[in-house]
Protein backbone atom coordinates (compact mmCIF):
# COMPACT_ATOMS: atom_id res chain seq x y z
CA UNK A 1 0.00 0.00 0.00
CA UNK A 2 2.85 2.39 0.81
CA UNK A 3 4.42 1.65 -2.57
CA UNK A 4 1.15 2.48 -4.38
CA UNK A 5 0.82 5.72 -2.44
CA UNK A 6 4.39 6.66 -3.38
CA UNK A 7 3.61 5.99 -7.08
CA UNK A 8 0.47 8.11 -6.83
CA UNK A 9 2.28 11.04 -5.18
CA UNK A 10 5.15 10.97 -7.67
CA UNK A 11 2.87 11.31 -10.68
CA UNK A 12 3.41 14.60 -12.49
CA UNK A 13 -0.05 16.11 -12.15
CA UNK A 14 -0.17 15.58 -8.36
CA UNK A 15 3.16 17.37 -7.92
CA UNK A 16 2.08 20.15 -10.30
CA UNK A 17 -1.16 20.59 -8.36
CA UNK A 18 0.64 20.79 -5.03
CA UNK A 19 3.09 23.36 -6.38
CA UNK A 20 0.14 25.36 -7.72
CA UNK A 21 -1.58 25.31 -4.34
CA UNK A 22 1.57 26.53 -2.55
CA UNK A 23 2.16 29.29 -5.10
CA UNK A 24 -1.54 30.26 -4.97
CA UNK A 25 -1.46 30.54 -1.18
CA UNK A 26 1.65 32.72 -1.35
CA UNK A 27 0.05 34.88 -4.05
CA UNK A 28 -3.09 35.23 -1.92
CA UNK A 29 -0.99 36.43 1.02
CA UNK A 30 0.75 38.97 -1.21
CA UNK A 31 -2.56 40.29 -2.54
CA UNK A 32 -4.04 40.49 0.97
CA UNK A 33 -1.05 42.51 2.12
CA UNK A 34 -1.31 44.71 -0.98
CA UNK A 35 -4.99 45.44 -0.32
CA UNK A 36 -4.64 46.02 3.44
CA UNK A 37 -1.28 47.80 3.52
CA UNK A 38 -0.96 49.59 0.16
CA UNK A 39 -4.33 50.03 -1.55
CA UNK A 40 -6.85 50.70 1.23
CA UNK A 41 -4.91 53.28 3.33
CA UNK A 42 -4.80 55.90 0.52
CA UNK A 43 -8.43 55.19 -0.37
CA UNK A 44 -9.38 55.59 3.31
CA UNK A 45 -7.38 58.83 3.46
CA UNK A 46 -9.17 60.20 0.39
CA UNK A 47 -12.56 59.27 1.86
CA UNK A 48 -12.06 60.98 5.20
CA UNK A 49 -9.08 59.38 6.88
CA UNK A 50 -10.52 56.16 8.24
CA UNK A 51 -9.36 52.57 8.09
CA UNK A 52 -11.69 50.23 6.22
CA UNK A 53 -10.75 47.29 8.44
CA UNK A 54 -12.25 49.20 11.41
CA UNK A 55 -15.68 49.55 9.81
CA UNK A 56 -18.19 47.52 11.80
CA UNK A 57 -21.74 47.52 13.10
CA UNK A 58 -22.22 46.63 16.74
CA UNK A 59 -24.98 44.04 17.11
CA UNK A 60 -24.64 43.58 20.87
CA UNK A 61 -22.43 45.55 23.29
CA UNK A 62 -19.78 43.72 25.26
CA UNK A 63 -19.01 43.60 28.98
CA UNK A 64 -17.59 47.12 28.79
CA UNK A 65 -20.18 49.47 27.28
CA UNK A 66 -19.29 51.39 24.09
CA UNK A 67 -18.77 53.48 22.08
CA UNK A 68 -15.85 51.53 20.64
CA UNK A 69 -13.40 53.49 18.48
CA UNK A 70 -11.97 50.45 16.73
CA UNK A 71 -12.86 46.89 15.92
CA UNK A 72 -10.09 45.68 18.23
CA UNK A 73 -11.63 47.57 21.17
CA UNK A 74 -15.06 46.12 20.44
CA UNK A 75 -13.65 42.59 20.23
CA UNK A 76 -11.69 43.05 23.48
CA UNK A 77 -14.90 44.12 25.24
CA UNK A 78 -16.67 41.02 23.89
CA UNK A 79 -19.09 42.91 21.66
CA UNK A 80 -20.83 41.06 18.84
CA UNK A 81 -20.00 42.93 15.63
CA UNK A 82 -20.72 42.75 11.92
CA UNK A 83 -17.30 43.46 10.36
CA UNK A 84 -18.19 44.80 6.91
CA UNK A 85 -14.87 46.65 6.54
CA UNK A 86 -12.88 43.40 6.80
CA UNK A 87 -15.35 41.83 4.36
CA UNK A 88 -14.81 44.73 1.94
CA UNK A 89 -11.03 44.21 2.10
CA UNK A 90 -11.53 40.50 1.42
CA UNK A 91 -13.79 41.19 -1.57
CA UNK A 92 -11.21 43.56 -3.05
CA UNK A 93 -8.48 40.93 -2.52
CA UNK A 94 -10.65 38.36 -4.28
CA UNK A 95 -11.28 40.68 -7.24
CA UNK A 96 -7.56 41.36 -7.66
CA UNK A 97 -6.75 37.62 -7.53
CA UNK A 98 -9.57 36.86 -9.99
CA UNK A 99 -8.28 39.56 -12.36
CA UNK A 100 -4.73 38.18 -12.16
CA UNK A 101 -5.93 34.62 -12.86
CA UNK A 102 -8.09 35.88 -15.75
CA UNK A 103 -5.11 37.65 -17.31
CA UNK A 104 -2.88 34.58 -16.98
CA UNK A 105 -5.51 32.26 -18.51
CA UNK A 106 -6.19 34.77 -21.28
CA UNK A 107 -2.48 34.83 -22.17
CA UNK A 108 -2.27 31.01 -22.10
CA UNK A 109 -5.26 30.82 -24.46
CA UNK A 110 -3.55 33.29 -26.82
CA UNK A 111 -0.44 31.11 -26.93
CA UNK A 112 -2.60 28.05 -27.71
CA UNK A 113 -4.43 29.87 -30.52
CA UNK A 114 -1.15 30.97 -32.10
CA UNK A 115 0.10 27.38 -32.14
CA UNK A 116 -3.16 26.05 -33.63
CA UNK A 117 -3.58 28.88 -36.17
CA UNK A 118 -0.62 27.92 -38.38
CA UNK A 119 -1.90 25.53 -41.08
CA UNK A 120 0.64 23.23 -42.73
CA UNK A 121 2.10 24.58 -45.96
CA UNK A 122 3.43 21.26 -47.25
CA UNK A 123 2.31 17.66 -47.55
CA UNK A 124 3.85 14.38 -48.58
CA UNK A 125 3.20 12.82 -51.96
CA UNK A 126 1.55 9.41 -51.34
CA UNK A 127 3.38 7.87 -54.34
CA UNK A 128 7.01 9.05 -54.13
CA UNK A 129 6.96 10.35 -50.51
CA UNK A 130 8.59 13.69 -51.31
CA UNK A 131 7.49 16.93 -49.69
CA UNK A 132 5.31 19.10 -51.94
CA UNK A 133 3.11 22.22 -51.47
CA UNK A 134 -0.34 21.61 -49.98
CA UNK A 135 -2.11 23.17 -52.97
CA UNK A 136 -0.37 20.93 -55.51
CA UNK A 137 -2.70 18.84 -57.70
CA UNK A 138 0.15 16.95 -59.36
CA UNK A 139 3.46 15.91 -57.83
CA UNK A 140 6.36 17.78 -59.52
CA UNK A 141 8.73 14.87 -58.85
CA UNK A 142 6.81 11.77 -60.00
CA UNK A 143 4.00 13.59 -61.92
CA UNK A 144 1.31 11.59 -60.15
CA UNK A 145 -2.21 12.99 -60.07
CA UNK A 146 -3.16 13.94 -56.46
CA UNK A 147 -6.69 13.86 -55.11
Amino acid sequence: MLEEFKKFIMRGNVIDMSVGIVVGAAFGAIVSSFVQDVLMPPIGLLLGGFDFSNLFIMLKPGATPGPYLSLAQAQEAGAVTLNYGVFLNTVISFLIIALAIFLVIRQINRFKKEEEATPPSTKECPFCFTVIPVKAKRCPNCTSQLA
